[in-house]
């Protein structure tokens, strides 16, 4: 089977991925505020990072299948870099800020984060939805 053969299946993998990774820290992230002890238990932990490597997977598969690189695509540059302060944010808004009111920003933070690469993924524009404004 050529290469190109499965560029739609590993985007709708990645894609569906994206979503339950989201959806999945969301969840965890707003019962952590409200004080509930299972997003921090064994079974959500491993479950996120199961998601999320798989996750990356195909990404990074997708990247060789359609040769794209994050210097010379500015946009999947820009997208790689929000993943940074994502996962600082998320990790921050689950366990490692001090006060419940820190783990709530650093939520919605997160999600806003979330948000602008999922614009950025979408526009393939490195501003993603926050070019409108510029």
């Amino acid at each position: 089977m050529e290469i190109v053969a499965w560029v739609e299946p590993v985007r709708q993998l990645h894609v569906s991925l994206v979503l339950a990774s989201g959806a999945l820290f969301a969840a965890r992230g707003v019962a952590v505020l409200a004080g509930a002890r299972w997003p921090l238990r064994r079974g959500a932990r491993v479950a996120s990072v199961v998601i999320d490597t798989v996750l990356l997977a195909a990404g990074a598969s997708l990247w060789t299948m359609l040769q794209m690189n994050p210097v010379r695509d500015a946009w999947l540059g820009a997208k790689l870099a929000l993943l940074v302060v994502y996962v600082l944010l998320g990790s921050l808004a689950l366990k490692r800020a001090p006060t419940p009111a820190a783990r709530a920003g650093c939520l919605l933070a997160a999600l806003a984060v979330y948000g602008t690469m999922l614009s950025v993924a979408l526009s393939r524009h490195p501003l993603g939805a926050w070019r409108l404004l510029a």
